[in-house]
């Protein structure tokens, strides 16, 4: 009818048409007759080697996350300019809105909700359930459910698969090694987890030995107790990869020493400390990794993410910045 109405080309929104078998021939048909389309799903594997191949070169992918902070302000219409922060309320209001950020998120819909856990749990079952086990035929459904639980508690940490199926064997869950690789492998094209791996290994061993984070801080709340220096490391390694990019621009570095994150492009090495000066040990061990770091790889920018404190230290020559997320 708008066709018939109008000289222009009507713009075409499709949703989760990768259900549907031949869709991309469709969409290239449109394209060929100068539609402009917008097409958007949940999985990955929307765009696998086939799909590409018949959409050629008329396309471009737009990877959609949930909110940054300000994006986050912004949808509960709170103001964060200079003004704003110069006054006392506007700042309270500002720490009151980041307080419920990181321990809920940032899904676009629940951002204004009351009941947040509520709504964040009918995502993650949603992608649990529908994206993840439904579309792959899981039949093992308990030990899906273990695996993103221990995965929720060991954010900080490397994942070795050997140890993971053990320690996933241990809740009485039967699970192989392989088969683990393969959820692991279904939760990252579900974009419920994202992999960042060590930049010292190997090209082998950054494949069997990353670190994995949620793509929301709310899905971790609801899947872990007792998460604040997680939270924390989680959001910064979400913002990296919304700044930075998907494909291994953002990586850890574990070789001797261990630096939370580092971007080559950027020359900077990160340390995430909820509270780097909670002991003299923790100090000396956020801060000495980060000298250490530096004396291997191009660091032109030394930063501690703290929750608040801020403050400039010089050490051994250099400055290390220590900056409230």
């Amino acid at each position: 009818v708008h066709g018939m109405m109008s000289k222009e080309r009507p713009i075409l929104f499709l949703d989760e048409i990768q259900n549907i078998n031949g869709w991309e021939k469709f969409a290239r048909r449109l394209a060929d007759n100068k539609y402009r389309v917008y097409i958007t799903g949940s999985n990955a594997k929307m765009l696998g080697s086939d799909v590409a191949t018949t959409l050629g070169g008329r396309y471009i992918t737009k990877h959609i996350m949930p909110y940054s902070f300000p994006e986050f302000l912004q949808a509960n219409e709170v103001s964060y300019d200079s003004n704003t922060l110069a006054t006392t309320f506007g700042r309270a209001e500002v720490q009151r809105h980041f307080t419920n950020y990181f321990r809920f998120g940032g899904f676009p819909e629940g951002a204004r909700l009351a009941s947040k856990r509520d709504y964040i749990n009918s995502v993650y079952q949603k992608i649990y359930l529908g994206d993840i086990a439904s579309r792959n035929k899981i039949e093992n459904q308990f030990s899906l459910r273990v695996l993103f639980r221990k995965l929720a508690e060991s954010v900080k940490q490397p994942i070795s698969f050997t140890r993971l199926t053990n320690i996933i064997a241990s809740t009485g869950a039967k699970l192989s090694k392989p088969t683990l690789i393969n959820y692991l492998e279904y939760s990252k094209d579900a974009f419920l987890v994202y992999p960042i791996k060590n930049i010292a290994d190997n090209l082998t061993q950054r494949e069997t030995n990353p670190k994995y984070y949620f793509v929301d801080n709310g899905i971790i709340s609801i899947l872990a107790l007792d998460v604040d220096t997680s939270l924390l490391e989680n959001m910064v390694a979400m913002e990296l990869l919304r700044r930075y990019g998907l494909e291994e621009q953002v990586f850890f570095y574990n070789k001797n020493v261990e630096v939370d994150f580092y971007i080559p492009d950027a020359a900077t090495a990160i340390q995430v400390s909820y509270n780097p000066k909670k002991s003299v040990e923790t100090w000396e061990r956020e801060s000495t990794a980060l000298i250490k770091l530096s004396k291997v790889l191009d660091c032109k920018r030394l930063i501690i993410l703290t929750y608040e404190l801020e403050e400039n230290i010089e050490l051994k020559g250099l400055n290390i910045e220590v900056i409230p997320v």
